[in-house]
């Protein structure tokens, strides 16, 4: 009977406790603790009490309502392997960090994206977030492909980008924004200290202080001369016909004194092929008669692998394997002033919201996270381009002042030459690239530019002058 008596408050109290109150996580297990010294028959009637309580507890966690995710898509070049990891890895933090928005990606090959833009055109699938080569940028808004990003871009991030990332994205006819990058480019001469140092040259060491052409052939002599060296420099070749061809060899003819086009008229008759541009082909073209320059079939690693080249000309792209290969023999020299001025490219891929995007503030959403400064230094420390904010630049151990890449920004800042922003951009490109290819094969310099050039205008006029550009 004592037994009994002990129980019997122990049980009520706990009934008591069940039914008076929800009791917490916590307080459900005090309870539990405690009925593990009564008899069997009256822990079930415990059991059961407290079952009650759990089961509400449950109840109460399965009704919290989840809002589905707005689904962001977004298409991006499969290039180099640094950016694809970085902005995947960006990709999966965006999709962690918020529950509002689910990034999906598409990637699609580097070196038919231009093609596969104009097919979508035709099917009205777009993306809402769509990345492109930056001096496309004309021909898809002239195409109707893009919207402003005016309205989403403060007055505080415009200040912050740099003027070269603000003129690719600016569309010369209305003056809007309709484009913007999370880097810029840089194109240069990387060097082999080493073997600079033994050839006895001059180490230029900022852009004011460049080789002239007088120089820069010299420099190509001596170096070719030295037992370590089979070829004087490396130019891509391997790259093949394509964007490389433009963005890395105009500004030769740039730096003598012609262009691709007349920028004012544009008409490409009387500026790709005058003087000034056959001169400036001619002497490219000697380079590889003489032996100079790497042939397309000897591969991409004569500079950083086999060091069998004493120079590379090529952009910002190229830092991690030159810095792997060489170490600190790798040193970066401005573009040479072949005329009376030097000239560097400059632009790079960027990001648009397409006209038609289902979800443009979605797309705002992650393009804002992907600019944020250690986003944007996230991404250019692992391919070595130029950061697009002038705050991530203040931050990079790379490009500000005294760094291993800050020639790449003293070029942006003086001779950079932006690609032709006109509609007709995707011809002049393609009609140049073919005319280099030819000339890197023997063929008569002038007769390749002259074609090149009338190919470029007869798009023109058969396009009416791309208005407002010009037109009939």
């Amino acid at each position: 009977m004592r037994r009994l008596k002990v129980i019997v408050p122990v049980l009520m109290a706990l009934i008591v406790l069940a039914a008076c109150a929800t009791p917490t996580p916590q307080v459900v297990e005090k309870v539990v603790k405690e009925t593990v010294v009564v008899t069997k028959e009256v822990e079930k009637v415990v059991t059961k009490e407290v079952e009650k309580v759990v089961t509400k507890e449950v109840e109460k966690v399965v009704t919290v309502e989840v809002k589905p995710r707005e689904k962001v898509v977004i298409w991006f070049h499969s290039g180099r392997g640094e950016e694809r990891e970085v902005l995947e890895a960006q990709i999966k933090d965006f999709n962690s960090m918020q529950d509002k928005y689910q990034v999906e990606a598409v990637q699609l090959p580097e070196g038919s994206y231009n093609e596969q833009v104009n097919a979508v055109a035709l099917t009205g699938q777009w993306p809402d977030l769509l990345d492109f080569d930056g001096p496309y940028m004309a021909n898809y808004v002239w195409s109707g492909y893009l919207q402003a990003l005016d309205p989403f871009v403060s007055n505080d991030l415009r200040n912050d980008l740099l003027p070269s990332i603000i003129a690719q994205g600016t569309y010369p006819p209305d003056g809007k924004l309709y484009c913007i990058g999370t880097f810029d480019s840089g194109l240069a001469i990387w060097g082999n200290k080493a073997y600079l140092e033994k050839a006895g040259v001059r180490i230029p060491t900022s852009a004011a202080d460049a080789w002239t052409r007088e120089e820069f052939e010299d420099v190509l002599a001596k170096l070719q001369a030295l037992p370590e060296v089979k070829w004087a420099m490396d130019m891509k070749f391997n790259y093949g016909r394509g964007e490389w061809y433009t963005y890395g060899f105009s500004p030769i003819i740039q730096s003598m004194g012609g262009d691709l086009i007349d920028r004012t008229a544009w008409k490409s008759t009387g500026t790709l092929n005058s003087p000034a541009s056959v001169e400036a082909m001619t002497m490219f073209q000697n380079w590889v008669k003489q032996g100079y320059v790497v042939p397309a079939d000897a591969g991409d690693a004569t500079f950083y692998g086999d060091k069998t080249a004493a120079l590379a000309w090529v952009g910002h792209w190229m830092w991690q394997p030159h810095k792997k290969g060489l170490g600190d023999d790798l040193i970066l020299l401005p573009m040479p002033k072949f005329g009376e001025k030097a000239a560097t490219g400059m632009g790079s891929w960027c990001w648009g919201i397409p006209s038609a995007a289902k979800n443009p503030q979605g797309a705002w959403e992650f393009l804002s996270y992907l600019l944020q400064p250690d986003q944007i230094l996230r991404m250019t420390n692992a391919n070595g381009a130029v950061p697009s904010r002038k705050s991530a630049l203040a931050k990079s151990d790379l490009y500000g002042e005294g760094g291993p890449l800050n020639i790449f920004v003293q070029q942006l800042e003086t001779i950079a030459v932006p690609r032709p922003q006109h509609p007709a951009y995707p011809t002049i490109t393609s009609a140049f690239a073919e005319a280099v290819d030819n000339i890197i094969s023997g063929a008569d310099v002038k007769a390749e530019l002259d074609k090149a050039a009338a190919k470029i205008d007869q798009d023109i006029e058969d396009n009416e002058g791309y208005p407002p550009f010009g037109g009939k």
